[in-house]
């Protein structure tokens, strides 16, 4: 059997203008995605509110996320967290200079 192979950090365009979602392995029960952001945040007055746990890692890069109403959560590389189900969260900073690439895995139950 032939083994697919990737690199997390290949074909990053040099602009992006959307912080890019790439789904990289997805099963039924599970997505893996790498998500890019470079100076991406989440809009003003928005919140993720999902119906499953998310388990994400900084790989390269930093982000800034908030729970609300005012926990915030400061991330480096290696960082990694789990988002349970209904934890409503938002982006609040990802450096404009750098790329920060995640890697999230969206389990749903």
């Amino acid at each position: 059997m032939k083994a697919d192979t990737a690199n997390i950090f290949a074909a990053i365009p040099e602009q992006i203008p959307d912080e890019l979602f790439d789904c990289i392995f997805q099963r039924e029960s599970m997505r893996i995605e790498r998500i890019i952001s470079k100076g991406h945040v989440t809009a003003a007055g928005q919140w993720y509110d999902q119906d499953w746990d998310e388990w994400v890692i900084v790989l390269q890069g930093q982000a800034t996320l908030l729970y609300e109403p005012d926990r915030i959560i400061q991330l480096s590389a290696g960082d990694y967290l789990l988002i349970p189900a209904h934890t409503r969260h938002r982006v609040e900073w990802t450096p404009a200079d750098i790329n920060t690439v995640w890697l999230a895995v969206h389990m749903y139950n």
